[in-house]
């Protein structure tokens, strides 16, 4: 309990005093000060209340009458009844920015949580209780408790992510495996490897969606032409079994023919044999020119048949070779990428295969692998459709600045390789700098904005016997010194 007023204490400052009246800051400093005396604190604000309207008003009067009589047991249930009736519990303030971010940090857990990609029902309905809490979680609550079950919510998903991407990797295994012996199984001129090779190769890279969706359509084109091509060799299948088929029947029929005229002339014979005059004699011979210039007519009819026949059938074998080799040169198509028109993986490796042979010292074989520059940015930036037009002028570009002999490949995303035969390793870095320069002189417009690209390479010369696999990474590590040391450039492979 305060201690009663001293008599002798100085009142609280005169404008305290006055009911209704707002306290200046020079007052408040006076009052607190005599903070070890509250008495003239008590005092103040029953005058402060008592200046109020209404039912608080009279409280003041209240509280004012308690600090005449020194009832400071009266004044503190008055005081009870100020701050139950109205003092409200108001939670600390925070910054509305922190609030803001809190909460939208929250949200982004939430529906993270809610995306994450899991078949297991233990670790979906985890997901979902864990989402529910966040979603209720406010700013100024402990997150302890939260924070444990997400990290091991995040730990067992990871596990099972994990194994995942391990059945996803032997499914993959396995699906080479497959298409492997299918194709030791096929003819060597087979169609069918165009598209083995094709897929093999698209699986033993990095799994892009944006090349596993061009390569599809690409398929997908080729072996809708395939079909009609095939549908074609059917036809002349069967239109040559239906000939062999006919010609075998007009040849059991000249069988017949033969037989019938044999027995025939038998009985010629035998009535030439028993022939009593001329006349009887004569009617036999005509009967015998008869049988004999109805066989040669037949015999005439069966040599004119079997002959257009021959005709028939060799027309036919013909043709069924023209549409086998549509169907080789159809499978062949997917040598070339289908976005940009360059070579694509089993393209450039049948460019190697054709200049590795003839590389020697005075004809010098370089590869350069070129992956553009900061190409996710581009593609965020311009959307896919930027990324897809920036990728064919790379390659217009390309083909305008170096040589018709230089083979280039699409390699999936960015990256790209150029085969320089008779290219002697100065040279090819010369090329290169030269194709840097172009490209920037020459930006893509899209959308009617300018795309500017840059390009980091590594080139390498091929050594004797060195195989395409170790000559393209020997080219790539020196393409990644040259985006470590700072992105468009070019960097050349130890020879």
């Amino acid at each position: 309990m305060p201690k009663p007023p001293d008599p002798n204490a100085k009142r609280a400052p005169e404008a305290a005093s006055r009911a209704g009246d707002a306290i200046s800051s020079q007052a408040l400093v006076a009052l607190f000060a005599h903070v070890e005396a509250p008495a003239e604190l008590l005092s103040a604000f029953a005058d402060g209340v008592a200046g109020l309207h209404d039912e608080l008003g009279s409280l003041g009067t209240y509280l004012q009458s308690a600090v005449r009589s020194g009832d400071w047991l009266a004044y503190g249930r008055a005081m009870r009844q100020l701050i139950d009736k109205y003092v409200r519990h108001v939670p600390l303030e925070t910054t509305a920015a922190g609030d803001t971010d809190a909460e939208r940090l929250r949200d982004l857990l939430r529906h993270t949580l809610a995306a994450l990609p899991c078949k297991d029902d233990a670790l979906v309905e985890e997901r979902v209780v864990l989402a529910a809490a966040f979603r209720s979680w406010t700013p100024g609550r402990d997150l302890s408790a939260l924070t444990s079950r997400l990290a091991d919510l995040c730990h067992r998903i990871g596990l099972h992510t994990q194994d995942a991407e391990e059945q996803i990797t032997l499914l993959v295994s396995l699906f080479d495996l497959l298409l492997e012996n299918v194709s030791e199984l096929l003819e060597e001129k087979s169609w069918l490897h165009g598209q083995i090779l094709q897929v093999r190769s698209l699986l033993a890279g990095p799994l892009d969606r944006t090349v596993l969706e061009t390569t599809r359509a690409g398929l997908r084109e080729v072996l809708y032409r395939q079909t009609l091509l095939k549908h074609g060799i059917d036809e002349s299948r069967t239109a040559m079994r239906s000939m062999m088929g006919t010609f075998v029947e007009r040849l059991d029929g000249m069988v017949d023919e033969t037989c019938e005229y044999q027995d025939r002339l038998s009985g010629h014979a035998s009535r030439i044999r028993q022939s009593r005059s001329i006349a009887e004699f004569n009617g036999v011979l005509d009967a015998v020119l008869e049988d004999t210039g109805r066989i040669q007519a037949r015999a005439i009819r069966a040599r004119d048949d079997l002959v257009a026949a021959r005709l028939e059938l060799e027309e036919s074998e013909r043709r069924m070779r023209q549409l086998e080799q549509k169907l080789r040169d159809a499978s062949g198509l997917i040598r070339e990428d289908e976005l940009t028109g360059c070579l694509n993986r089993r393209g450039f490796d049948e460019a190697f295969e054709r200049e590795a042979p003839t590389a020697c010292l005075d004809r010098p074989l370089c590869l350069a692998l070129v992956d553009l520059d900061d190409f996710g940015q581009l593609n965020a930036v311009h959307g896919h459709l930027g990324g897809d037009a920036a990728l064919r002028h790379f390659v217009e570009i390309t083909r305008l600045t170096l040589r018709d002999r230089d083979a280039l490949g699409r390699f999936g995303g960015e990256e790209f390789v150029i085969l320089m035969p008779a290219t002697p390793l100065p040279h090819a870095m010369a090329a290169l700098a030269r194709l840097r320069t172009v490209l920037a002189h020459r930006p893509v417009l899209h959308d009617d904005k300018r795309i500017t690209m840059t390009f980091s390479a590594g080139i390498a010369m091929r050594r004797a016997g060195e195989t395409f696999e170790s000559l393209l990474k020997r080219a790539d590590l020196a393409m990644y010194s040259a985006k470590r040391d700072g992105k468009d450039r070019i960097m050349a492979a130890p020879a």
